[in-house]
C-alpha cells in the first residue's frame, strides 16, 4: 500500500505545474446559476417530450414482440407445418405476410393513429386465440382438412386486418396532408 501512496505522489508532484489553480472570475457562479435556471426549464420540456417518444416505442416494442412471439410459438396442438411440406410451406407465406405488414404498420405509427392501431392489435389477438385453438382441434381430430382450412382461412383474415389497417394509415396520412395544404394555402 505504501508503494501505491508514494507512486501517487511522484505523480503529482510530476503534473504540479499542470493543475488549474485559477480562481474564477468574480460573478462566475452568479452567471452559471442563471445559466443553468434557464436550462432546466427547456431541458424539462425535452424530457417530456423524449419520455413521451421512449413511451410509444416501449408500447410498439411490446405489441411487435407479443405478435411476433404469438406468431412463432408452438402450441401444444398441431401446426400447419405440422400436416405436410406444402402446409408448411403455406404456414411460411402467411407467417412472412404478416411479420412484413406489421412492419409496415410500425413504420407508420404515430399518435394520431395509435388508436386505430391499438383496436386492430385486439382484433389480432382475437384471431391468434382462435388460431391457437384451431392448432388443439387439429390435434384431436387427427389433421381433419376442414380445420386445416379454417387455420388457413385465419391466416388470410389476420392478413386482410392487417391490409385494411394500412389502407386506413394510408387515407388518414392523406387526409392530413390535405389538411396541413389546405391550412398552408
Amino acid at each position: 500500500m505504501q508503494n501505491k501512496n508514494e507512486k501517487l505522489e511522484q505523480r503529482v508532484f510530476k503534473l504540479k505545474d499542470q493543475f488549474d489553480i485559477e480562481e474564477p472570475e468574480i460573478g462566475h457562479f452568479n452567471r452559471f446559476e442563471s445559466k443553468l435556471k434557464g436550462r432546466v426549464a427547456s431541458d424539462h420540456k425535452t424530457n417530456v417530450n423524449i419520455w413521451k417518444w421512449i413511451a410509444i416505442a416501449a408500447s410498439i416494442a411490446l405489441i411487435f414482440s407479443v405478435g411476433f412471439h404469438n406468431f412463432d410459438k408452438t402450441s401444444n396442438g398441431l401446426e400447419l407445418a405440422d400436416v405436410s411440406p406444402k402446409m408448411e410451406e403455406t404456414q411460411s407465406f402467411f407467417v412472412s405476410t404478416i411479420k412484413q405488414e406489421l412492419k409496415q404498420i410500425d413504420l407508420k405509427r404515430n399518435e394520431d393513429n395509435k388508436q386505430i392501431i391499438d383496436d386492430t392489435f385486439t382484433q389480432l389477438e382475437k384471431l391468434e386465440k382462435n388460431y391457437n385453438k384451431l392448432t388443439l382441434e387439429l390435434k384431436r381430430s387427427n389433421k381433419d382438412r376442414r380445420i386445416v382450412y379454417a387455420m388457413i382461412a385465419n391466416f388470410q383474415q389476420r392478413i386482410e386486418v392487417l391490409q385494411f389497417l394500412i389502407q386506413q394509415l394510408n387515407e388518414l396520412e392523406q387526409l392530413k396532408n390535405i389538411k396541413n395544404e389546405n391550412t398552408i394555402i
